[in-house]
């Protein structure tokens, strides 16, 4: 009988310690659950819960809630869990590198771009990188992939796939010409002198392509990359600067000269190869082709008097070199506000955006503005557009075009994004597909 209590007493000591445990843990589940839930609800509120671009979507069903998704993001609040499952949170924040889907074990999370409201505009491309136009491709940002590490990545891999199905025997001056010299298309130039072709790189502008428009100190790359002919680059926290003269000696070493301040008009198919003709005139005949140019194509202007002056701006490049006048910033995204915080130091400041408040921006420029709001270092002023431009100052009204006040203005800046060159694309005949939530990463 003793033996028989003993037991007893043992198996619900036992028992009781599980339960113990097990309502713990039900209790910290709980009460984590609820710190996402709130973090979802200031992510709506902030507009950074629906996703802009690359993003992971979770299935439900396969999620086993072992967190390894989100010790894996290198980025803040992306994912987190909510009643024991996965659950985005600030998705528009995500920058696509995949580290989410690689670290699953369950295999639960997808890489999706658009949801099922909103769409994608994208170039229809196969896992080549080829277009629907043969001889055609595409990689980088254009394709929906803006991370450097993974543009560079594409750029690679793209010509990668061309090497493979290239007949050298084509009666064109080059094997490839490559459009663009930003991360992909870098990346594509040091991989087809690697391959052995003979290829042209063309540049509407200077060397980086997007990455050359950013403020000099601004960072621009997190996460180490694979450079072809260079190697493994381990530089965190990198700024453009940085960057900008890793890639001009990686390309002056190996002898590769970028043609700047090309920009490519038209793409035709003639005699079995590609002519590309630039706004200056040029002509050139390549086998393939290989599109590593931007979404934002040409900056959105806003069309009032007066935005033709010498004064106005669609990007910042040196902004320590600015120092004591009335600047106005227009725009309410990324750009606008990093431009804003960078010449508030030397300048009087103000940024005027459309909306009543910022939205998609990244949480550590909404810290900073609101400081600096409070400091009285930048004037913001919401509901407000740009009306007229003049020498030295520029008309600004309400959203319904009243109140109109007159700034004192030596710079503006405009940073209203820019259109997709869905012109451009259509002119070579390339299909542009809105993509719905349609995943571009899964596993098998």
């Amino acid at each position: 009988m003793e033996i028989v209590i003993e037991k007893i007493v043992v198996y619900g000591s036992v028992f009781l310690l599980c339960l113990i445990v097990l309502l713990i843990y039900l209790r910290k589940l709980k009460r984590g659950s609820r710190k996402v839930e709130a973090k979802i609800a200031i992510a709506k509120k902030d507009g950074l819960h629906e996703p802009v671009s690359l993003h992971p979507v979770v299935d439900s069903n396969s999620c086993i809630m072992t967190g390894a998704c989100i010790i894996a993001c290198p980025e803040k609040d992306i994912l987190g869990i909510l009643n024991g499952k996965a659950t985005p949170i600030n998705t528009s924040q995500c920058i696509g590198h995949g580290a989410c889907f690689h670290a699953c074990p369950t295999q639960a999370i997808s890489l999706c771009i658009g949801t099922e409201k909103r769409g994608v505009d994208l170039p229809h491309v196969n896992q080549n990188f080829e277009t629907n136009v043969p001889g055609i491709s595409i990689a980088g940002e254009l394709g929906g992939m803006g991370l450097i590490k993974n543009a560079v990545e594409q750029g690679k891999q793209a010509v990668e796939h061309i090497v493979k199905s290239l007949n050298k025997t084509h009666n064109a001056t080059y094997d490839l010409i490559v459009v663009g010299a930003g991360p992909a298309g870098i990346s594509a130039s040091l991989a087809a002198k690697k391959h052995g072709l003979k290829f042209l790189t063309l540049e509407q502008d200077s060397l980086g392509g997007t990455v050359f428009t950013f403020p000099r100190k601004k960072v621009v790359m997190t996460s180490p990359m694979d450079l072809p002919l260079h190697g493994k680059v381990k530089l965190f926290e990198t700024s453009k600067i940085e960057l900008l003269n890793l890639w001009e000696t990686t390309l002056k070493k190996h002898e590769i000269v970028v043609k700047e301040n090309s920009k490519v008009e038209s793409i035709s198919f003639v005699n079995d190869v590609h002519k590309v003709v630039t706004l200056g005139g040029e002509e050139y005949l390549a086998k393939h082709v290989l599109l590593a140019i931007g979404r934002r194509g040409t900056p959105r202007k806003l069309n009032i008097p007066g935005e033709t002056m010498e004064k106005v701006a669609y990007r910042l490049l040196e902004p320590e070199h600015i120092s004591n006048e009335n600047i106005v910033v227009v725009g309410g995204g990324d750009s606008a506000v990093e431009a804003a915080l960078l010449l508030a130091d030397q300048n009087r400041v103000t940024l005027s955006y459309r909306k009543e408040a910022f939205q998609r921006i990244k949480p550590k420029n909404g810290e900073l503005i609101k400081q600096a709001i409070s400091q009285g270092k930048v004037d913001v002023r919401f509901n407000t557009n740009i009306e007229i431009i003049d020498w030295d100052t520029v008309a600004i009204s309400n959203g319904n075009g009243a109140d109109k006040t007159s700034l004192k203005n030596d710079r503006i800046y405009i940073f209203a994004g820019g259109e997709l060159p869905t012109q451009f694309l259509d002119k070579i005949g390339i299909q542009i597909t809105k993509k719905f939530g349609e995943a571009v990463l899964k596993h098998n």
